[in-house]
């Protein structure tokens, strides 16, 4: 226990400030309980705080305006970095990122080639689903998030002003870009689009 409690010090004090710290990243220095029991003390120390469960920071102050808690984009950064994955915001969230409402989603979704898991942060849940590879090799920032968005509320299910958003949306996206991504997507999806922005085309 005492070994791993100042192994794990050790590693901490070491670490940029806002870094995420998990118990794996200890693993093969003591037991699973011996690191968890660590930490805790570590965080009752004040040298770490706990973030959510089973996820841990490495303080960071700012002169003016004191503490700064990492925020819900700050903690999928920092895990995608870390853990080397790529992530995709996917449901509701990727509707509200292209502005397709105002709503702000209490349960953010993101699809990634990583571990699923659940994050709670307050009244947040952060929510990764494994996915295949293809769909994370898209791209554009836009047309990957309207890929997204169609995805979630069905082609079938949209309605003209939200076609015209999309379609609006996708004009801004490099159409080689675009093309590129369209074949990464379903048959559904591609027709939808293709479909779409020959609309109002002369």
């Amino acid at each position: 226990m005492e070994k791993a409690h100042t192994y794990i010090r050790q590693a901490i004090a070491r670490m940029k400030n806002g870094e995420l710290i998990f118990p794996s990243d200890f693993y093969g220095n003591g037991t699973d309980m011996a690191i968890k029991k660590a930490l805790s003390r570590l965080c009752e120390e004040g040298l770490i705080k706990r973030l959510a469960h089973g996820l841990y920071y490495v303080p960071k102050v700012d002169p003016e305006l004191g503490e700064l808690r990492p925020g819900a984009d700050d903690v999928v950064k920092m895990i995608a970095e870390k853990e080397k994955i790529k992530v995709r915001p996917a449901g509701a969230y990727a509707l509200h990122k292209l502005g397709l409402t105002t709503q702000v989603p209490t349960r953010r979704v993101y699809i990634t080639d990583g571990h699923p898991r659940q994050i709670t942060l307050g009244r947040l849940q952060i929510k990764f689903k494994s996915t295949n590879h293809k769909r994370l090799e898209q791209k554009g920032k836009i047309s990957s998030l309207v890929i997204q968005a169609i995805e979630e509320l069905g082609a079938e299910n949209i309605e003209e002003t939200t076609r015209k958003k999309l379609r609006s949306l996708l004009l801004q996206e490099d159409y080689q870009t675009l093309l590129h991504d369209l074949k990464l997507t379903t048959v559904k999806v591609n027709n939808f689009i293709v479909k779409l922005l020959k609309e109002n085309k002369k």
